[in-house]
């Protein structure tokens, strides 16, 4: 059974408020394109299977599959968005599976402005990072099992934000999961990689708790797994048992949405997981897993925004104070760190903080624009740290410096990526974040004076963006070199993926300048029904906020190259700026993971690990050597049985068939005349006893 929406449906965000956009009705609602785009989410899955069965057999080891898949999504997704920004897309596919009481469960493909940067930014930084992976990942010893594993990891995010139904979305949140800890753990051979993946993979399922009994919550308030029966509801401003437990509901799926999203206090296995090879933290950062919990917000963003005051509203508040801590205390973490990819790891989630804030604030275009923008600069930032990395064989700051000159390309990319990342026009980064900047001052969700502290702290974090990427520049490609490699720029299969990315880093802020040209906020909201959200767009730039925001970032610059920019004889002479209380407790990273290991983690494991390790020893090891003991006395039985029963008949009888055959054999002379002699004393014999009876 296939069902989509009709054409002429009314999707785009409701006009009313001042700066809202206009009407705008979508000209694509079926045909080909959106019937046939079920393809996008199955050909990664499909080429993980290929690539797992046939991928040592290939000329490139299987390589050549992932890459084509991805390329396959890079393609459609680019042709979809092109459209949906030329006319405008609507379409929700589904094949039912089964019926399981009133509730139906089926498989389908979301075809709108939201789901489409999905499938752009999987296809085509996704494709970037696979070309990129080629060369990186050259020599490594499970190379085919990677791909099969990146390819699945691709593959799941696709479910997920196809997913026009919130069992779909759990299924592809859980295959970015499981993909994620293969990937992270991908060196298992060191102990500590695979405690990374450990501590990835359990802190998201303590989030995915949460997220499992909100979605049972909103999905039996309503009788439908559907986002488009849930958003009717709350679009009608219907009274009813979604509206009795929409707190809990919207609370619980925003607990889950804090661990894919790694917000605080959830935010601890993210700089674990750069555990992993650098082209999975590239894409883990950029356009999966990490961009699923906003994602999330976003599909049920009506829900949240709630204009009846019935739903999720209450939980708004939690929201953007949640994404305003996480931004501010994240930004420190990363200023003291030595890996390069831990710095980059927390500016991740000082950043996702950032999109989650403004989803708090009621800016859906704000927040999912910054997830956009984000997507581009972050994969090349890391992308470039995995060059630095081969070139100098460590991750440490302390074994770089002087970088530039003998790597160019990577230089001049790594800075286009830090000046969108720090928000300098007229990058990238510069437009998203003063959108979500601006939002923040302009709505504030249900309190102005909640929404003033967040601004306060988006500001200071931008300041932090800014230092923490100024030193990560000087001690890395300033100064004197302090390693002991022999560094160059890496092949053209790495750094082409680095010049495309620095190309988007540059320029994919300008679809959304307000005053300008506004295209993203079209695109972006192409939905059905969207009606009632209240989604501020300003008409210009809050230039006040730009100017002061401008200069507080170019005095961080200021600071940090003062502070990292002189050299030394060794990094840790450059790398001496310490604030004697704060950076111990930045360094220990709060005592957040201290807290859970011994407050948490020890006292209930250890008495839970004993008591399954004496279940373990004295049950199932019982049943187990129980069940082995009554095995081997019942084959020495049979054994017993068998030799002396079955074989003694065997025996006996085979002997005494063998003394009858003797005796046959002597009559058997082949003499005819013997043999026409036993024939005439047998009619005899046969004749006398007829005569006889």
């Amino acid at each position: 059974m296939y069902r989509f929406f009709a054409p002429g449906a009314q999707v785009l965000l409701a006009a009313g408020e001042e700066g809202a956009a206009e009407a705008f009705v979508p000209g694509v609602t079926s045909g080909p394109l959106v019937e046939w785009a079920w393809l996008l989410v199955v050909m990664p899955i499909i080429a993980a299977f290929v690539i797992m069965f046939w991928g040592k057999k290939l000329p490139y080891k299987g390589w050549e599959v992932a890459w084509g898949a991805l390329g396959f999504v890079a393609v459609y997704g680019t042709v979809l968005f092109i459209v949906n920004a030329t006319h405008g897309i609507v379409y929700e596919g589904a094949v039912e599976i089964a019926r399981v009481g009133d509730f139906t469960l089926e498989w389908g493909w979301m075809v709108d402005g939201l789901s489409i940067m999905m499938y752009f930014l999987v296809g085509v930084v996704g494709f970037l990072v696979f070309t990129y992976a080629k060369a990186y990942m050259k020599g490594d010893v499970r190379f085919t099992w990677f791909f099969v594993s990146f390819s699945l990891f691709a593959g799941g995010m696709l479910v997920l934000v196809s997913a026009p139904n919130l069992l779909q979305l759990i299924v592809g949140w859980e295959l970015v999961g499981v993909a994620s800890y293969l990937l992270i753990a991908h060196y298992w051979e060191d102990y500590d990689n695979v405690d990374a993946g450990n501590k990835a993979f359990m802190v998201n399922k303590v989030a995915d708790a949460a997220l499992f009994l909100g979605v049972i919550i909103m999905a039996v308030s309503v009788g439908s797994f559907r986002f488009s029966d849930i958003i009717d509801v709350v679009v009608h401003g219907e009274e009813g048992m979604l509206s009795q437990y929409a707190f809990w509901a919207g609370l619980l799926v925003f607990i889950g949405a804090m661990g894919k999203s790694a917000q605080f206090p959830l935010h601890v296995w993210l700089p674990d997981a750069m555990a992993g090879p650098t082209p999975v933290s590239a894409l883990m950062h950029a356009a999966t897993m990490v961009t699923a919990g906003v994602y999330l917000l976003g599909r049920l963003f009506p829900f949240y925004i709630d204009v009846h005051g019935l739903f999720g509203g209450d939980v708004r508040n939690i929201i953007i104070v949640i994404g305003g801590i996480t931004l501010f205390i994240t930004g420190f973490l990363a200023l003291v760190q030595d890996d390069i990819k831990k710095v980059l790891a927390y500016s991740t989630v000082s950043q996702l903080g950032y999109m989650v804030a403004a989803m708090g604030a009621g800016a859906y275009t704000a927040g999912l624009f910054h997830l956009f923008t984000h997507a581009f600069f972050k994969a090349l930032l890391f992308l470039g740290a995995g060059v630095v990395i081969h070139a100098v064989h460590s991750n440490n700051l302390s074994d770089m410096g002087g970088l530039r000159k003998k790597m160019p390309v990577t230089f001049w990319t790594f800075m286009i990526g830090t000046l969108a990342l720090i928000g300098i026009f007229p990058f990238a980064g510069f437009f998203s974040k003063d959108e979500i900047l601006a939002s923040v001052r302009y709505t504030g969700g249900h309190g102005q004076d909640i929404a003033n502290f967040i601004l306060i702290l988006g500001v200071a974090g931008a300041f932090l963006t800014a230092l923490y990427m100024t030193r990560v520049v000087a001690l890395t490609f300033f100064g004197e070199y302090k390693g002991d490699a022999e560094p160059h720029d890496a092949s053209k299969m790495m750094t082409y993926p680095l010049i495309g990315l620095a190309f988007f880093a540059a320029v994919a802020g300008w679809v959304n300048i307000p005053g300008v040209y506004t295209g993203f906020t079209t695109w972006l909201a192409t939905r059905d029904p969207l009606t009632g959200m209240a989604d501020h767009h300003p008409e210009s730039f809050d230039w006040p906020l730009v100017f002061v925001v401008t200069l507080i970032v170019l005095a961080a610059v200021a600071v940090g190259w003062r502070l990292y920019g002189r050299d030394a004889e060794t990094q840790a002479e450059r790398d001496t700026f310490r604030i004697p209380v704060l950076w111990p407790l930045f360094e220990n990273l709060y005592y957040i993971d201290d807290f859970y290991m011994s407050g948490i983690v020890r006292p209930t494991m250890g008495p839970i690990a004993n008591a399954v390790l004496w279940w373990d020893v004295y049950v199932v090891d019982g049943i187990v050597n129980g069940v082995g003991f009554g095995s081997v006395g019942l084959a020495r039985a049979v054994r017993a049985v068998d030799e002396n029963v079955v074989d003694s008949v065997f025996n006996e009888a085979s002997a005494g068939i063998g003394g009858a055959g003797n005796i046959l054999r002597r009559s058997f002379t082949g003499r005819i005349q013997q043999y026409a002699a036993f024939s005439f004393i047998g009619v005899v014999v046969l004749v006398v006893v007829f005569i006889i009876i």
